[in-house]
């Protein structure tokens, strides 16, 4: 009588515990990333409700969905929540955390126990955030912007500004324990000049997370002091100086523009040299501009103050300074076209989002020398022109590279291979939408019409239904992914541990990775992005 043997599952850092507390009480980096995949997805949604407000809000020019108070609290709710509760950890927290150690060749991150604390603290921020919204709500823009903050608001500003202080705890440990991995767990053989660039990005991006957080942590700390005891700090009645807050302000908020577009550089960099099975066009140049991009973002946050009252001197070398940092920027573009040229190109859904985020990064960048420029910085500030550009960087950039990063990796982290068919149509679909959407803002913006207002000039409405039509296509794209990443891990085709014959040490253990990563410490003996080894070895052809 014939028997059927059953495959033996091999253990994994998924199925080596069960039950609730063997999740909430993990030091595994790999869990931790997944819980706060888990936690931002939540919270990238409930703040996609809130752009589906104030999308739905102007779609006329009166203002008949909601009265402007409301409308000032629905769109810094969506403001607070996809800065500080998404954009911010997304890639490092999520990817950094799973894939760091891996990469390095570690166990783990050097503090598993810090790691989960930075988790709990970044729930608890953002529970105390939210308690702060649903009782009432907060209108100053997720900028804060004192004296309103300080002095005329009346809504629970300190409350939602505490939590935001919390998270930024979180974010510190992240930073902290990446940059301390990186420095003391490589494994033998992993030089700095070996390290992939996902880790140069990363490693940078800890140094800005390190060093600039503590500073809107302490600015965010004043303004509720000055609220709560009315110190004069940025009240100028209380002989405080208004300007003191934006510079404390936007000295960590320019540069966390780049916490979040960093890594998404770094994911961009994989998948070019995967998808086109090349080594990166000039590694050593596209390392040190993550750390030249780091450096430079400390030095032009007064370019958003161009008509807040700083003198025309300041104004001009914070002007070239804010040039200057578009070099580094350019650097990883041109780098990743040169990359592509000759490349054995694949299309496949992660290399879809590469393409995707280098056309609208290099939008967004180059919009961003117009607003470095004094004179067309004065025209437009504060205009849509100014949400166009943020959102080409921060939605076309970050949030295509951590979608393409989340597709990159998934086998690895699931073990499941997802349908590229309806992967493929959902990148295309957020391409489209995201262009419908945004780019008519541009336009609106050079037009003249401010943003923050839920009242608007007839003449805008054209461009507004267009928009609004955009972001309703943007929001499809946005849950398919949600549907099929679920979908794949019951019924997803095994993945293999290396589906993309992909380089790098975290393809060289299974999918998904045991506990501790590997089963023994590798010893690197090559260079990053080898794929003329690999395809020498194994052919070109890879999954999907």
């Amino acid at each position: 009588m014939a028997t059927t043997v059953q495959p033996v599952e091999q253990q994994n850092y998924l199925n080596s515990n069960y039950g609730i507390k063997s999740w909430l009480l993990t030091t595994d980096h790999k869990r931790i990333g997944l819980l706060y995949l888990m936690s931002i997805t939540l919270f990238f949604f409930l703040g996609g409700f809130f752009a589906m407000l104030i999308r739905l809000e102007l779609l006329t020019p009166a203002s008949d969905l909601m009265q402007s108070d409301n409308y000032n609290k629905v769109f810094t709710m969506h403001g607070i929540i996809m800065v500080f509760l998404f954009l911010i950890p997304s890639i490092p927290a999520v990817l950094g955390n799973f894939l760091v150690p891996l990469m390095v060749g570690a166990k783990d991150l050097a503090f598993p126990k810090i790691n989960l604390a930075s988790w709990y603290l970044f729930m608890l921020g953002g529970v105390v955030a939210l308690y702060g919204m649903v009782t009432g709500g907060v209108d100053t823009g997720w900028t804060f912007y004192t004296p309103f903050s300080t002095t005329y608001s009346n809504t629970n500003v300190v409350t939602v500004a505490i939590g935001v202080f919390i998270t930024g705890f979180s974010s510190i440990f992240t930073g902290l324990n990446i940059m301390v991995t990186v420095h003391r767990m490589r494994a033998p053989g992993m030089t700095w000049g070996r390290l992939p660039l996902f880790i140069w990005s990363h490693y940078a991006t800890s140094v800005i997370m390190v060093l600039g957080t503590p500073v809107i942590a302490i600015t965010l700390l004043l303004v509720a002091l000055e609220r709560l005891f009315h110190i004069g700090i940025f009240n100028s009645q209380l002989g405080g100086d208004p300007l003191l807050f934006q510079h404390l302000f936007w000295f960590y908020s320019h540069p966390a523009v780049y916490i979040m577009i960093l890594p998404s550089m770094a994911v961009i960099s994989e998948i070019v040299a995967c998808y086109s099975r090349k080594r990166i066009f000039g590694y050593n140049f596209v390392a040190l501009a993550s750390v030249a991009i780091a450096v430079f973002g400390f030095l032009v946050w007064a370019h958003h103050m161009f008509v807040a009252g700083i003198s025309v001197y300041a104004a001009m070398i914070f002007s070239l300074l804010s040039f200057l940092v578009a070099i580094p920027s350019a650097v990883k573009v041109f780098n990743w076209t040169a990359t592509l040229y000759k490349g054995s190109v694949h299309f496949d859904t992660p290399m879809l989002y590469a393409f995707g985020f280098i056309g609208l990064f290099t939008i967004g960048g180059l919009t961003g020398l117009f607003l470095a420029s004094i004179g067309i910085d004065v025209h437009v500030h504060d205009t849509y022109f100014v949400v166009a550009h943020f959102h080409y960087i921060m939605v076309g950039g970050a949030v295509m590279g951590y979608l393409g990063g989340l597709h990159f990796w998934w086998p690895k982290i699931s073990g499941r291979l997802y349908p590229e068919g309806w992967a493929k149509l959902s990148a295309l679909l957020i391409f489209v939408g995201f262009n419908v959407t945004f780019f008519p803002q541009f336009l609106l913006g050079y037009l003249g019409m401010p943003r923050r207002y839920a009242a608007y000039p007839e003449e805008f409405q054209v461009l507004n239904v267009l928009s609004t039509a955009g972001a309703s296509i943007l929001a499809v794209g946005y849950v398919l992914p949600m549907i099929y990443f679920v979908w794949s891990l019951r019924y997803g085709k095994i993945a293999g541990p290396n589906p993309w014959n992909a380089a790098g040490l975290e393809w060289r253990t299974s999918s998904p990775p045991p506990t501790y990563n590997f089963e023994e410490t590798p010893i690197v003996t090559w260079e990053a992005y080898n794929y003329d080894e690999i395809s020498e070895e194994k052919g070109v052809e890879v999954a999907g």
